[in-house]
């Protein structure tokens, strides 16, 4: 995985204490009336973080999907993209809302990455788990490029194993407010988002 300068940064105090970390085997299953989704926005950090400000969703935990290698780890995950696993309330938040809101928080338009991370893994995507959501998913899509006026790179991709990333990285923003802060500033990745979505 090709890590930005920033992330490395902020890591490098957990890196002896982290080091053989191991990640979770799974998320905590979904509970009557709740529903679950996976997401990939880049810095999972950040959409960690982001997606559980909005009203609804119960918890969202990071990890990584997409690829085939079994077990992925922080320091080897090729071929995974950063994700996130969302568990929300059925009757406070639809599907279609939650991917909004998504894709309002990232910048759909990079194909590459998201802000000051760029490289294979930072790519975005909307992991479907059903042909309806697969609809939902490419509607939202569809009205994101029109009101953006630009073509959209987030995939909207089948559903895949979703592999729960290490402790360490758990709420992060939460546990390590300082170093989140001095890596959003860094990355400025408020900034970059208010440029896309502003008066939109």
């Amino acid at each position: 995985m090709k890590t930005s300068t920033l992330a490395a940064m902020v890591l490098a105090p957990l890196a002896l204490l982290t080091a053989a970390a191991a990640p979770a085997e799974a998320p905590a299953p979904a509970k009557a009336g709740q529903a679950s989704a996976v997401f990939a926005g880049g810095c999972f950090w950040s959409v960690e973080h982001e997606l559980e400000q909005i009203p609804g969703v119960v918890d969202v935990v990071v990890g990584y999907a997409g690829g085939a290698r079994s077990n992925p780890t922080y320091r080897s995950h090729a071929g995974h993209l950063e994700a996130v696993h969302v568990t929300y309330d059925r009757t406070k938040l639809s599907y279609e809302q939650l991917v909004t809101g998504f894709f309002r928080r990232i910048d759909p338009t990079d194909p590459n990455g998201q802000i000051c991370d760029q490289g294979p893994s930072y790519r975005t995507a909307v992991f479907y788990a059903s042909g309806p959501e697969q609809d939902t998913a490419q509607k939202v899509k569809t009205q994101v490029a029109r009101t953006l006026g630009q073509p959209v790179a987030t995939e909207i991709r089948p559903a895949a194993r979703f592999w729960m990333g290490e402790a360490y990285h758990q709420d992060f923003a939460e546990k390590n407010p300082g170093r989140y802060q001095a890596y959003k500033v860094g990355c400025g990745r408020e900034r970059a988002l208010r440029a896309v979505w502003a008066g939109r």
